[in-house]
């Protein structure tokens, strides 16, 4: 075999099995607004932030698109680096459904949500649909902090950084 196919295969077993996620809660103002900037962070921790694209979106009935991401989500990023701004917004899943088309794995922050997706979305089985919790290896949901204070908002931060490096090597796992 040459250098070059040994280069050529030893890429392809070094990228992503998935190269497009997206991430999904109900009005994607907290959990999944955190967990698309958190995965990006430790994509570029690890250096492979340009080979996944990652998006999030609100899948429930009263999601916006351009409602503005909730105050403690934006200062439990900025307590852990991570510059929102206060011009960041919402995406709401019904308004942009090319997000779910373009996708090849999709994350949902509880088990009733990757439901309703599959329901009101017919979603097919070319999709991968998975909680973040599942994706990770483990069973359960992650909490909604709505309403709950800064503590409920940085406790929910801290589970989906605990549960990304495990998504993350599933992402490159050679399965």
């Amino acid at each position: 075999m040459s250098a070059a196919s040994n280069h050529a295969e030893s890429a392809a077993r070094s990228g992503p099995r998935f190269r497009s996620i997206l991430l999904i809660c109900a009005a994607n103002t907290a959990r999944s607004v955190m967990a698309e900037h958190l995965l990006t962070r430790e994509l570029g921790r690890r250096g492979r932030r340009h080979q996944v694209r990652v998006r999030s979106a609100g899948i429930a009935p009263y999601a916006r698109d351009g409602a503005l991401i909730s105050l403690d989500t934006r200062m439990t990023l900025r307590d852990i680096g991570i510059e929102l701004g206060e011009e960041a917004t919402s995406t709401d899943l019904k308004r942009h459904p090319e997000l779910l088309a373009e996708a090849d794995l999709v994350i949902a922050m509880t088990a009733q949500q990757a439901r309703e997706l599959r329901e009101r979305f017919q979603v097919t089985g070319a999709h991968a649909v998975h909680t973040l919790r599942e994706f990770a290896g483990e069973a359960g949901d992650i909490d909604d902090p709505f309403e709950q204070g800064d503590l409920a908002f940085a406790q929910c931060r801290r589970e989906i950084e605990r549960l990304l490096p495990r998504l993350v090597e599933r992402l490159f796992a050679s399965d």
